[in-house]
């Protein structure tokens, strides 16, 4: 897909679902002292949540299943985690809730559970480092790769084509961010 066909694409998205494990972490696990899980998140992520949220799109995690995506997500300031293997289910209400079509979504994913839902989607990102059957469905690869940022590399891709990049970094630094 071309880049102009990408913009065109993503002038369309209202809302931003983005996987957890592999996007917003590199897919690495990581065991502490006394053999606790965690996983390393970063800042630039969290900004581009804010970002988009202050150029009118709504940001929801979705992922199979995440222990700390709740503290992530209220970390980040996102009001909307859905953990459930079903993500096409929860597409299909989120799109009734809100009123949306297939074409006004954009969904971030990396790995090869993710080629159902990136299909259908309006605006499909995969990371730089997918799995090369994400990457053959995306209209859009990242040039970051996971927990390195996509986030923060989507939004200003998607503001700066809904000509909002601008607007969204005034709100932000208004606000303190």
């Amino acid at each position: 897909m071309s880049m102009e066909e990408a913009v065109e694409k993503a002038k369309k998205v209202k809302l931003a679902l983005i996987d957890i494990h592999g996007v917003l972490t590199d897919g690495a696990i990581y065991y502490d002292e006394d053999g606790k899980k965690t996983r390393a998140y970063t800042y630039w992520d969290r900004f581009g949540c804010s970002a988009l949220t202050a150029g009118g799109i709504i940001v929801a995690f979705l992922t199979r299943e995440s222990k700390l995506g709740h503290a992530i997500a209220q970390q980040y300031g996102v009001e909307r985690f859905y953990e459930t293997p079903a993500k096409m289910a929860k597409l299909d209400e989120l799109e009734q809730e809100l009123g949306f079509t297939d074409e006004n979504v954009c969904y971030v994913g990396d790995e090869i559970i993710d080629t159902g839902i990136l299909k259908r989607v309006g605006f499909a990102v995969a990371t730089s480092d997918a799995v090369p059957e994400a990457k053959e469905v995306a209209d859009h690869v990242t040039e970051a790769i996971g927990g390195k940022g996509i986030v923060r590399e989507i939004a200003e891709f998607i503001l700066k084509s809904q000509g909002k990049w601008e607007t969204a970094l005034e709100k932000l630094m208004s606000q303190g961010y």
